[in-house]
């Protein structure tokens, strides 16, 4: 690639691209670092934090905003990691229009079409745009298979009514004895799991929160004798219930 000749064609096209932003260039330049420390190979891993403090970009948002849309625009191939792991991925066009034989070539999509993604611009990338591809799919395979576990999961720890060993559970998790889960159960079991008496339960989780904190409410009135009270002894020490 010639150095100067991809640059000279990249700050040309910033100047004709309206869209672009101080944001957009910085963050291609610092790109561009990178890419030029790598020795112009593709792709180049990055972080958020170290492109943020190279391209002077102080706002999150702004970052990937300027990086998903350099890579619609088809300045760059941005490729996001889902691994906390792993860094992005990210290709860099070459825009001198030479090969190393000296024949002329167009490397370069049209800007107008943000959706063609020219994969022969990066010369001898193909495999591993392949490779990446696949890491990328069974990342998404994961994640999708994750969330529908957890999906399985809330729907069965929610369902309704509660088995007794998911209420226990559940007190057991928020520091409240058995005795109190089964004594939460049985009362809405008696009941037909009904709030108020009258509007079906829909979620015992959040019912079980509110009887952990009117433990006393929902004892009933005549289910506890009155404790005994002891008459107190009159001020003079004198005691008149005693027979004459």
């Amino acid at each position: 690639m010639n150095y100067i000749k991809h640059l000279s064609t990249t700050f040309e096209l910033f100047d004709s691209d309206t869209r672009l932003t101080p944001f957009h260039i910085s963050l291609y330049m610092s790109l561009f670092r990178c890419w030029n420390l790598n020795f112009f190979h593709n792709p180049i891993s990055i972080s958020r934090d170290e492109m943020m403090k190279m391209s002077k970009i102080g706002s999150v948002n702004t970052y990937v905003k300027c990086l998903k849309e350099l890579s619609n625009w088809n300045y760059i191939r941005y490729e996001p990691s889902y691994n906390k792991h792993k860094g992005s991925l990210v290709y860099l066009y070459t825009f001198d229009n030479r090969c190393d034989n000296g024949s002329e070539i167009d490397v370069r999509p049209s800007i107008n079409n943000i959706n063609l993604v020219n994969k022969t611009n990066l010369i001898g990338q193909s495999q591993n745009f392949n490779s990446n591809d696949s890491v990328m799919k069974n990342e998404k395979e994961e994640k999708e298979k994750f969330r529908e576990k957890k999906k399985n999961d809330d729907l069965e720890t929610n369902a309704m009514p509660p088995p007794l060993e998911f209420v226990k559970i559940y007190f057991d998790e928020k520091n409240f004895p058995a005795i109190e889960a089964e004594k939460f159960f049985n009362y809405f079991e008696s009941n037909g799991w009904l709030v108020g008496g009258r509007a079906k339960m829909k979620d015992w989780k959040a019912a079980a929160r509110n009887w952990m904190l009117n433990c006393q409410k929902f004892i009933a009135p005549h289910g506890l004798p009155k404790p005994k009270q002891t008459p107190k002894p009159p001020p003079n020490g004198k005691n008149y219930s005693e027979p004459l």
